[in-house]
């Protein structure tokens, strides 16, 4: 049974506003009261390829805040993949709910069966609150469907090509701040220690890093910590550390009018998704305080570059290898952002489009 429910309005906005004003050609609104799925699926550009974009599940404040992480994430996974050279558009899904409690193969594969009907526009892998084994279930819905186990032909879990990528850009990023990529000895802290987060703080730690991290959940932290002597911070208290480099790997929005001012480091560059809250702004105003910050949607492209290889034959050397351009691109980004006078982010997101527009002339003489 598939019911669309009202949504709340954000600033006053109608949903169709909100879906408009990021240009999306699609969003999906599933329903199913047996299994309790409340879930959005959001398609934003298709110019290059299917969109192609992992599950997030979260335990939402309201529907309207689900709707807009939706959007602005499907948004920012055309621009990784355009950014990244792959043949794919930009797409994103989330499950509202909490995952620990509320997760369960019927809810799953119900989803799955929303992922079907689509037809192959939209191709789902894993995000926060999934697992490869979550992916399991909705294949047996559906085959659109990457980020699979390695016993499936798969990549299995993208987390550590997701934190290599962030690791190379954050590494170009202190080459353009302090004159060397080298990461021994900078003071490093990381918010969110889970998938992608754990496995970054490792990388930083074999460069003998000083770490300093947070997260919501205790255990994690802990285990983390005594891992990798990494310091527990508190979660509002990693705004105010005097650190060289501020790597957020939880949600998004951290950098927003509350935070900025507060921020004491040279470089931001982590691996959640959207960190600005509004580009507009806190891009030029990274710019004004003198902060190197690296693209979110190109750094943390690996794990898409893992998935999209199960596409034709996954090879996780080459799979590394591609995401290791990251490095390169990310210097190019800060080379054309300084040589144009405008932000980082908006110079990523203007060599994002340029390919897509480029694609979309080629593909309209068929």
């Amino acid at each position: 049974m598939v019911e669309l429910k009202e949504v709340e309005l954000k600033k006053d906005k109608s949903v169709f506003g909100q879906i408009s004003e990021y240009n999306h050609e699609k969003v999906v609104f599933c329903h199913d009261k047996e299994t309790g799925l409340k879930a959005i699926i959001g398609i934003h550009n298709t110019v290059l390829g299917p969109a192609l974009g992992g599950t997030r599940m979260w335990s939402y404040a309201s529907e309207a805040e689900a709707l807009d992480d939706v959007l602005r994430l499907s948004r920012g996974m055309t621009y990784k993949a355009a950014i990244s050279g792959l043949n794919l558009g930009g797409g994103k899904a989330v499950i509202i709910g909490d995952a620990k409690k509320d997760k369960n193969e019927a809810l799953l594969r119900r989803f799955g069966r929303f992922v079907k009907n689509l037809n192959g526009a939209y191709i789902t892998a894993e995000d926060v609150g999934m697992t490869t084994k979550d992916m399991e279930y909705i294949r047996m819905e559906t085959e659109h469907v990457s980020g699979l186990p390695e016993s499936m032909g798969g990549g299995g879990d993208p987390s550590p090509v997701t934190a290599y990528g962030t690791y190379m850009g954050m590494k170009a990023a202190a080459k353009k701040a302090f004159g060397s990529d080298s990461l021994s000895g900078k003071k490093i802290s990381v918010q969110g220690v889970g998938h992608v987060g754990g496995y970054l703080v490792e990388l930083l730690a074999k460069e003998n890093a000083q770490i300093f991290i947070t997260d919501i959940y205790e255990d994690r932290l802990r285990e983390v910590s005594a891992k990798y002597n990494a310091k527990i911070v508190g979660m509002d208290e990693i705004y105010d550390l005097d650190v060289d480099i501020y790597s957020p790997c939880a949600l998004g929005g951290t950098i927003n009018d509350n935070t900025l001012g507060r921020l004491k480091c040279q470089v931001i560059a982590g691996c959640a998704n959207n960190q600005l809250r509004d580009e507009t702004v806190h891009g030029p105003a990274l710019v004004d305080k003198g902060i190197v910050y690296a693209p979110d949607f190109l750094i943390n492209a690996g794990g898409l570059i893992n998935v999209y290889s199960e596409l034709h034959g996954y090879n996780r050397e080459s799979a590394y290898a591609q995401t290791e351009r990251i490095y390169g691109y990310t210097l190019d980004i800060f080379e054309m952002a300084e040589k144009e006078g405008m932000y980082t982010q908006l110079a990523a997101t203007k060599m994002a489009e340029k390919r897509i527009n480029s694609i979309s002339k080629v593909r309209s003489t068929f």
